[in-house]
């Protein structure tokens, strides 16, 4: 027999490798179905000739590309990365496209194409919700599939080690129980629509500043007590078909050519499955990074060659690199594609339900916004408000997005070019038409902000006044400072003066200091919130949300308060994958080790502005009756939680362990949390299993987790710093797989 598509006829390479048949659902949904994709991706591998299994070891840029005025690939239908897959076998061509927030679509290459845009990773972690990241999830991977793509470049799961990152907006927070969490179900929603995601970018990649210059230096345990754990629980969680390097150094060598992370931690002690990605333009050698596990070299565009091109085919000819290595990097990728469906199921045009993606959109930015100050319940505002006034940030067209490869832009997108290249982007969700919309009987005024004065003769007698305050943050450049650019500061000062009914709206892609804090009554953080932010923070505003959200990152003073608190000068190297650095250098995080965000506040005896698990309701919630359990050898934490005032509200009760050892012990670490919705006068008990490993500290030696015996600090509160219910645990000592 003859193999022609191995959609649906494939070799069994089990005991004489006999031939038979399959049908093609049958082989991507048994209840064998992490073996049968195992068995399919050997069959088709074996087919191959080592052109075909090359082909699909390096991907081009999938549109015309300026440098070297090269076209769009034949065969791709216009996104960030393409291969062209096998198709003789029936191995679909690898479409990728950017990116967590929704399908970008580069330089319009797919003219007139919309897509939901939702809100940034960073809102998305502020809901603590993981239902919701899978269904924006679920949206992402429906879209894709519906414009012809089947892998999408998702999944930001780096912790936030330094605030002024311009790519914070993408990731999920300074804690990797939380990041892990919600970026696994994020990753499990997008694959569930027979598109691969990538968990990315692996890893510590915290700064965007000499982003291809720097080495992240920080010892093996703390890594593994930290951003590697948020990798580790994603992965768990999400079965990502790809892990996407990053472009950083790891303890001095790139992060596309280490073995350590790569072939010990991942394929080793993980026991990952999938394919490893650079990222674009962060393939820095051929045999040195196929040995030490690199799979697939990505946007080959960028680099001075193609290294996994014809060098890697000599290589394996030459016998530097093993034809069983080559076989398995090509499995890798085909075992993702049968994994998720995408053979089975390949994308195709199609037409897309936006109304429906929109209210995954707006329950999203609902949510995640976060009340952070609401003195004298100046919040919510009454609908039979004469007069409202509207400042700053174009409220009048719409809501900021953050910038970069994760850049989604709607049909109706205000677009404002930064430079030739990169444009901030303001979604087609109108604040003040929304808050029209709250308050129809009142007169909404609208003030562009850009004269301090005139914006504070307008708010003087206002029933109420809103300021847009807005940073805007992306891809490539770190912020300089954690200010308001533009003098928005003076703006809410002046207009805070001007009229004591003032809120301030954040829109931000992460924390920003507050020098007026204490001069206005109400601050929401509203995040980059996406196709129906608009709504979302109107719905706030006036009392139809009960806001819900809470800090997935720790807001400090201001940047003293920071592990590193100068960034180096961005002038002085350069972050694009285009230039080679002419100088190399280092970021020291055993500073903070694995006390990340609000552990190094709490190590430090440090006050944040806000700190991480934050956030206020129009309702009040008591706890009560903390437990700590265990039961053989899991530990359960409960507690009783109640709406003790008078609107019915979403609270977000966390636990937290600390080992107060000298020798073996560890800050406060986040073990879980329960989202509850409770009517007036409700009461309900929330219960949480904690993993093992949050309380085990990772023991170089034996390359294992190691729980210490002794007693446990255990408490429990609203946030990281508001912790009033405590009681003690005692631990058995026990040793866990890395």
């Amino acid at each position: 027999m003859k193999i022609t598509n191995l959609r649906s006829c494939f070799s069994l390479a089990i005991v004489g490798a006999a031939l038979f048949s399959v049908n093609h659902g049958w082989a991507a949904y048994s209840t064998d179905h992490k073996d049968s994709a195992d068995r399919r991706a050997e069959a088709a591998v074996k087919a191959m000739t080592i052109d075909e299994k090359i082909s699909l070891l390096h991907t081009q840029v999938g549109f015309p590309f300026p440098i070297g005025n090269t076209p769009k690939p034949d065969g791709a239908v216009g996104s960030a990365g393409y291969a062209p897959g096998v198709p003789r076998l029936g191995i679909p061509a690898l479409q990728e496209s950017d990116a967590s927030m929704g399908v970008a679509n580069p330089s319009n290459i797919r003219p007139n194409d919309n897509a939901t845009a939702l809100p940034s990773s960073m809102m998305l972690a502020a809901t603590f919700d993981p239902e919701l990241a899978y269904q924006g999830g679920r949206v992402i991977g429906t879209e894709a599939h519906a414009k012809g793509i089947n892998v999408m470049l998702a999944g930001g799961v780096n912790l936030v080690r330094e605030p002024r990152s311009g790519r914070n907006f993408e990731n999920v927070g300074d804690d990797p129980l939380l990041a892990g969490t919600v970026g696994g179900y994020a990753i499990k929603g997008i694959q569930s629509k027979h598109v691969v995601s990538t968990v990315k970018h692996y890893a510590l990649n915290a700064q965007e500043t000499g982003r291809v210059a720097v080495s992240s230096d920080i010892k093996e345990g703390t890594a593994r007590e930290s951003d590697l754990l948020a990798f580790e629980l994603a992965i768990e969680k999400g079965q990502p078909g790809s892990v996407m390097t990053s472009y950083n150094q790891y303890n001095g060598t790139y992060t596309s050519e280490n073995a350590f992370l790569i072939n010990q931690v991942l394929k080793g002690d993980w026991k990952y499955k999938g394919w490893v990605m650079s990222d674009w333009g962060a393939t820095a050698s051929t045999e040195k990074a196929a040995l030490a596990g690199l799979d697939q070299e990505s946007g080959e565009n960028l680099d001075p060659i193609i290294y996994f091109g014809e060098p890697l085919k000599k290589a394996v000819q030459e016998g530097r690199v093993s034809p069983e290595r080559l076989d398995d990097m090509a499995m890798r990728v085909v075992r993702s594609l049968f994994a998720v469906g995408a053979v089975d199921h390949p994308p195709k045009l199609a037409d897309i339900d936006f109304k429906a993606h929109a209210k995954v959109a707006k329950a999203t930015a609902e949510q995640g916004i976060v009340l952070l100050k609401n003195d004298r319940n100046q919040l919510p505002l009454s609908r039979t408000l004469r007069r409202i006034v509207l400042i700053g940030s174009h409220a009048d067209a719409g809501v900021l997005s953050g910038g970069g490869s994760a850049q989604v832009t709607p049909i109706g997108s205000l677009v404002l070019p930064v430079d030739p290249y990169v444009s901030q982007v303001y979604h087609p969700s109108s604040p003040l038409k929304a808050i029209q919309a709250e308050a129809p009987r009142a007169q909404v005024v609208y003030d562009s902000g850009e004269d301090i004065q005139r914006a504070a003769r307008l708010a003087k007698g206002a029933d109420a006044v809103i300021v847009f305050a807005q940073q805007w943050t992306t891809e490539g450049v770190d912020a300089p400072n954690l200010s308001l650019p533009d003098n928005q500061d003076a703006l809410i000062e002046a207009v805070a003066k001007a009229n004591p009914r003032t809120t301030v709206v954040l829109e931000t892609g992460g924390p920003v200091k507050m020098p007026w804090l204490n001069r206005v009554p109400a601050v929401l953080e509203a995040w980059y919130s996406g196709a129906k932010g608009g709504e979302a923070i109107a719905g706030v505003l006036f009392g139809r949300v009960n806001p819900s959200g809470r800090l997935p990152v720790t807001f400090p003073q201001d940047e003293s308060q920071l592990p590193r608190p100068t960034m180096r000068d961005p002038s002085t190297t350069t972050s694009s994958p285009f230039v080679i650095p002419d100088e190399f250098f280092s970021e020291n995080y055993n500073i903070e080790g694995a006390d990340v965000g609000y552990k190094w506040y709490e190590r430090e005896g440090k006050k944040p502005l806000f700190p991480f698990g934050y956030g206020l309701s129009y309702t009040q919630f008591k706890y009560s009756n903390l437990r700590a359990e265990t039961h053989g050898r899991k530990l359960v934490l409960s507690m009783d939680v109640t709406n003790r005032g008078k609107a019915k509200g979403i609270d977000t009760p966390q636990f937290y362990i600390e080992n107060p050892s000298r020798k073996n012990g560890f800050t406060s670490r986040l073990v879980g949390w329960d989202r509850v919705e409770l009517k007036p006068g409700h009461t309900k008990r929330v219960k949480v299993t904690v993993d093992p490993r949050l309380v085990a500290r990772f023991d170089e030696r034996f390359n294992s987790w190691h729980i210490h015996a002794g007693s446990y600090n255990v408490s429990a509160g609203a946030n990281a710093m508001d912790r009033p219910h405590k009681t003690r645990v005692r631990l058995d000592e026990r040793y866990l797989a890395p």
